[in-house]
C-alpha cells in the first residue's frame, strides 16, 4: 500500500521535459524517465510508454477502447441508444475482456489506471434487466471480473458502489444462467482479499441471494456462485488482525446454504458443480457444529460414494477435492465415528490403491486417517486392519522426495501408533522406522513430524 505511484500525464510530462528542456531525443527521453522512475522505487504498472512523435496513449488499443465506452456512458443505456449500440457496447466489453485477460499483457493494470472499473460500474448503474440490455451486461460483468485483480481495483469497485450495483443487477435477474455466472464472478474477483468488500456484500445480503440461486429449480451450473462462497469466507485480507469471514460461514450455514450445498453433491461424480461445491462446501464447515450438520444432512454418505466413484473412473480432481471435504468433516468427534462405521477407512484405502501412482491423492488420504485415529485407538486398530501401515510404507518408498507425502505419513503413523504398543509393533516390523528416519533426513518441511512419529513409535533416539 505504501509504493509510489505516478500518473500517466506526469510520465509523459517528464518525457517531454527531457526533450525540450534536456534536449534528448525522444527514444532516449522515454529510457531516461522508466529508468529515473525505476531508481525511485516508483510503482510503474498501468503506464502506457510512447515514443514522443511516434505514438500517442490513444493509439493504445485498451484507450481506445475505454474513450468509445465513455461515449456511451455519456447518455443513458435504456435512452436513446439504438440495437446498434448496444451491439457496439457488447463489443466493446468482449474486446476489453480480450485485451485484458492476458496478466503478462499488463492491460489490465492500463485499463483500471485509466478509469476503467469506474467506468464499467457506471455503464452497469444505467442498465435495466431485459432481454436487449442482458446482452451487455453478461460481456459487461466478464469485463469487469477481469480489471479487478489486486487491491487497487477492489478499492475502486468499492467506491464507486460497486457491491450495490452488481448485487442489485442480480436480484433483478435471477433466472438467467449465463448473466448470474458473470456476475458471481464479479462478486468472487472483488471480495477475494479486501475485508470491507466482503462486509458491504454480506450487508447487502449476498447470501440470501446465494441460497435462492442454489435452490432455484434450474440445475445449469453457475460455477461463479461457488467461487464467490469460497472468496468470501477465505480470511486473505493481510491488512486486518482479526477477520470477520468465519462469523460469516456461521451465517451461511443457519441460513441453509450448507445444506443446499450438501444436496448438490447428491448430483455425484457425473456432476461438472462436484468439485465446485466441495471447495465451497469446505469453507462454510468452520466448526463442530457445522460439521455434525452436513453429516446429518447425508454429506459423509455421498462423499463416501463420491470417492468410490472417483477411484473407479480414475477422476483425480473429484477424488482430491472429496477427500479435502471429508478431512474438514472429521474435524468432529462424532463425524470420525459415522465414516468408520460406513467403512470409510476401507474406501479410502482402496482409493489409494487405485491413485498408487499420485502422491497428492495418497497425501490426502493418509490425512484424514490420521484426523480419524487422533486420539482413538479404536480406530487407530481398524486403520491397521484395513491397511494404513502397508500404505505408509509403499508410499514413502515409492515417493521419498514427496515432501507433503512424506509428512502426512508421519502423522498418520504417529496417531495410529501412540496409544497402542500392537500397531506400534506391527509398523516397526514391516521397516516402517527406516523410511521415516529416511524422510526425516531428505524432507525438512516433515522433520518434526518425522521426529514425533519416531517418538511415539517408543523409540528412544528419536531426535537423532
Amino acid at each position: 500500500m505504501g509504493v509510489r505511484t505516478i500518473s500517466q500525464e506526469a510520465f509523459d510530462d517528464l518525457v517531454r521535459e527531457n526533450v525540450e528542456d534536456l534536449g534528448m531525443d525522444p527514444s532516449e527521453a522515454l529510457e531516461d524517465a522508466l529508468y529515473t522512475l525505476k531508481l525511485q522505487g516508483v510503482d510503474l504498472s498501468g503506464i502506457i510508454t510512447c515514443v514522443p512523435g511516434e505514438s500517442s496513449v490513444k493509439d493504445n488499443p485498451v484507450i481506445a477502447c475505454l474513450d468509445r465506452l465513455k461515449e456511451f456512458d455519456s447518455v443513458s443505456i435504456d435512452g436513446p441508444l439504438r440495437d446498434e449500440d448496444f451491439d457496439e457496447i457488447s463489443s466493446l466489453f468482449k474486446n476489453l475482456n480480450e485485451l485484458c485477460s492476458s496478466q503478462e499483457s499488463g492491460n489490465a493494470a492500463i485499463a483500471t489506471k485509466h478509469g476503467a472499473v469506474d467506468l464499467t460500474c457506471s455503464i452497469c448503474s444505467k442498465i435495466k434487466i431485459s432481454t436487449r440490455s442482458n446482452r451487455v451486461l453478461v460481456p459487461c460483468f466478464k469485463a469487469l471480473a477481469v480489471l479487478i485483480r489486486d487491491i487497487q481495483s477492489t478499492e475502486r469497485f468499492r467506491n464507486c458502489t460497486g457491491p450495490n450495483i452488481v448485487v442489485d443487477l442480480l436480484n433483478d435477474s435471477s433466472s438467467d444462467s449465463d448473466l448470474l455466472d458473470a456476475g458471481f464472478a464479479v462478486v468472487a474477483a472483488a471480495a477475494t482479499g479486501n475485508e470491507v468488500v466482503k462486509q458491504l456484500f454480506m450487508e447487502l445480503k449476498i447470501d440470501e441471494l446465494i441460497l435462492q440461486v442454489l435452490n432455484r429449480e434450474s440445475k445449469t451450473t453457475i460455477r461463479a456462485l461457488y467461487d464467490a462462497i469460497c472468496a468470501l469466507l477465505t480470511p486473505d485480507d493481510f491488512r486486518v488482525v482479526a477477520s470477520q469471514v468465519y462469523g460469516y460461514a456461521r451465517t451461511f450455514a443457519k441460513l441453509g446454504i450448507a445444506t443446499a450445498l450438501t444436496e448438490a453433491l447428491q448430483a455425484g461424480i457425473g456432476s461438472d458443480s462436484l468439485v465446485s461445491a466441495s471447495t465451497a462446501l469446505k469453507a462454510i464447515a468452520v466448526n463442530d457444529e457445522i460439521c455434525k450438520s452436513i453429516a446429518e444432512s447425508g454429506g459423509i454418505d455421498t462423499l463416501l460414494r463420491c470417492i468410490d466413484d472417483s477411484g473407479e473412473q480414475g477422476n483425480k480432481t473429484a477424488a482430491k477435492t472429496c477427500c479435502s471435504l471429508l478431512s474438514k468433516l472429521a474435524g468432529s468427534d462424532s463425524n470420525k465415528s459415522t465414516i468408520v462405521e460406513k467403512q470409510g477407512l476401507d474406501k479410502l484405502i482402496t482409493l489409494a490403491l487405485r491413485f498408487s501412482d499420485d502422491p497428492l491423492v495418497i497425501q490426502e488420504v493418509m490425512l484424514i486417517i490420521s484426523i480419524i485415529c487422533l486420539r482413538s485407538p479404536d480406530h487407530a486398530a481398524k486403520a491397521i486392519e484395513a491397511g494404513a501401515g502397508d500404505l505408509a510404507v509403499q508410499a514413502m518408498k515409492r515417493f521419498p522426495v514427496a515432501a507433503q507425502m512424506q509428512r502426512n505419513a508421519c502423522n498418520m503413523i504417529r496417531n495410529i501408533a501412540v496409544r497402542s504398543a500392537e500397531n506400534r509393533t506391527i509398523l516397526l516390523a514391516n521397516g516402517i522406522e527406516k523410511l521415516i528416519r529416511t524422510a526425516k533426513a531428505n524432507n525438512e518441511t516433515c522433520r518434526a513430524a518425522a521426529t514425533d512419529a519416531l517418538r511415539d513409535l517408543g523409540l528412544d533416539n528419536y531426535n537423532n
